[in-house]
């Protein structure tokens, strides 16, 4: 070959274990990976949480998408993935799992490799010892017995009578209409019929179902709870310690659909608090943020703050900040801009929006996180120490004049500026609305009596059984003259507050549920016929 020849390109395989469904347990590397990929190769049941970090132009392959009418084989997965190499791309390869407890990924690897293609192994957390983990129930310690075996229920070859004959934990993984035979034969085998069982579906998701029976009674059990899903069950005496080492199912708001009327960037933080309760969250903005009618004022308000007409500048919202941080990066100023101005902040998430610009906030409420308890801290205007007596207040054009008021009888002078619209947004998606009006949604939260009437204006008013949660007197007051009745108040009108008393809440009702024998179940399981009114 001549040297000047060009090469061909030459791309790379990676096999990612993708964990058992839980987004949150992909490893570093594994992001890392993904975030380079040309070309994801995905499995479906984990495609989602893969592909949010992969860049937008990455092309997603189906490795089950079938060939002649015939679901492809680990030869034909394999040759996928040779191929894309082969052109010079970075192909990644995603397991459920670990890949290298994966029977068939195995077999796509070794493939891989006798085609001479540059290939890595990225481990993931095995689904077999992840969704007992997350339902509770150890495989080792004083009930372990002799060992712990991992066996596929659709696996041909095993004697499960054999299998019964020996001591120890099994962990057995796949569809569970053959459970039924399989304890059977466990049982025929010398297991006795009083073992503990463990069956979980959809194991680390919110939507995870433990049912706990013993090899005798089992298939009675899943036949009444309705087990149709492909499950990890767990036979031994270890299940008897998911009563005290359950932690995931028993969360607060476990599997909750709560509704957040905020914009996503308003809903980051409120959002991840409700996942660590066990929630899954669903944002759907109420308001819209644009910019004022007439920009004058604030070009006049930007020119004197750097010009030193200001000696404070108060920001009440995050959409505040962001509105003259726009207007800055417009101007080509930065935060050196506010060198020898004080700058107060409304909240701990404003504060924290205005760190990200570059500016550390002189004057954050001690007590409560408003309008009000900034008042309670800001000090009076005094001649003597204070060389300017104004003050710029960017804010939304709906605010109240609560803070305008309170600076001026402490002896300021307040530059009032419109520096964002709000704006009622768009109704969110056909069956979002549904789910709201038909009790889909288990709680939603109200951060303000704006997100009360523009929910109900977009998208109808929550179901009766639908939990009502309020930041604050005021609040309440506008959903109950909505015709809602008022679950949940905030005992500080903060976001965190909010969620931790809905969190406080769900757990009273668990507990309620369980001490009247009843099983835990979530509002929405709970259909009265009439709609929620207020008392």
């Amino acid at each position: 070959m001549s040297p000047r020849a060009k090469k061909k390109p030459s791309g790379t395989v990676t096999f990612v274990g993708a964990g058992p469904g839980d987004p949150r347990l992909l490893t570093l590397r594994a992001v890392e990976v993904l975030a380079e990929a040309d070309v994801v190769v995905a499995d479906a049941s984990t495609r989602a949480q893969v592909l949010f970090h992969c860049r937008p132009d990455v092309e997603v392959v189906d490795p089950a998408a079938a060939e002649d009418g015939e679901p492809l084989a680990a030869a034909g997965r394999a040759k996928l993935l040779v191929t894309a190499a082969r052109s010079g791309r970075t192909v990644v390869r995603t397991v459920d799992g670990d890949p290298v407890v994966d029977q068939g990924a195995v077999d796509e690897i070794s493939a891989v490799a006798k085609a001479k293609v540059p290939f890595e192994v990225v481990p993931g957390v095995p689904v077999c010892t992840a969704v007992p983990a997350y339902a509770g129930v150890p495989l080792t310690g004083p009930r372990a017995g002799g060992g712990v075996r991992v066996l596929d229920i659709a696996e041909a070859s095993i004697d499960w009578a054999t299998v019964g004959a020996t001591d120890g934990t099994l962990v057995l993984r796949g569809a569970v209409d053959q459970i039924a035979e399989i304890a059977q034969e466990l049982v025929a085998g010398g297991r006795k019929p009083a073992t503990p069982v463990s069956v979980t579906t959809q194991g680390t998701t919110t939507e995870q179902r433990t049912v706990v029976s013993t090899l005798a009674a089992v298939a009675a059990d899943l036949k009444a709870a309705r087990v149709t899903l492909p499950a990890v069950v767990v036979v031994g005496d270890v299940v008897g310690q998911r009563d005290n080492l359950s932690w995931f199912e028993t969360k607060p708001l476990f599997g909750w659909r709560v509704l957040v009327p905020r914009t996503k960037e308003q809903s980051a933080s409120l959002s991840e608090q409700l996942r660590s309760y066990g929630a899954v969250p669903h944002e759907v903005p109420t308001i819209a943020v644009e910019p004022p009618r007439t920009p004058q004022q604030m070009e006049r308000a930007i020119k004197g703050l750097v010009t030193g007409r200001y000696e404070w500048v108060a920001f009440t919202s995050t959409n505040a900040v962001k509105a003259v941080r726009e207007r800055f990066e417009e101007y080509g100023l930065d935060a050196r801009a506010f060198a020898g101005i004080k700058v107060a902040a409304v909240g701990e998430q404003t504060a924290r929006a205005l760190i990200e610009f570059g500016v550390k906030p002189d004057l954050v409420p001690s007590g409560e996180q408003s309008a009000a308890g900034l008042l309670e801290d800001w000090p009076p205007y005094d001649p003597v120490f204070d060389p300017i007596d104004r003050v710029f207040l960017p804010r939304a054009d709906i605010a109240t004049e609560t803070l305008v008021a309170g600076l001026v009888e402490l002896g300021w002078e307040v530059d009032d500026v419109t520096a964002y619209r709000t704006v009622r947004a768009a109704p969110p998606p056909a069956d979002t609305r549904e789910a709201i009006k038909g009790g889909g949604f288990d709680a939603v939260l109200f951060t303000s009596s704006s997100t009360v009437r523009n929910l109900v204006g977009i998208a109808g008013k929550p179901h009766a059984v639908t939990v009502i949660a309020c930041i604050g007197s005021a609040t309440a007051k506008t959903a109950e003259e909505h015709g809602l009745r008022v679950d949940v108040m905030a005992p500080e009108p903060s976001v965190a507050a909010l969620a931790e008393a809905l969190a406080e809440f769900g757990a009273a009702r668990r507990t309620s549920l369980i001490e009247a024998g009843e099983p835990v179940t979530k509002p929405s399981e709970r259909r009265p016929g009439s709609r929620r009114k207020a008392k």
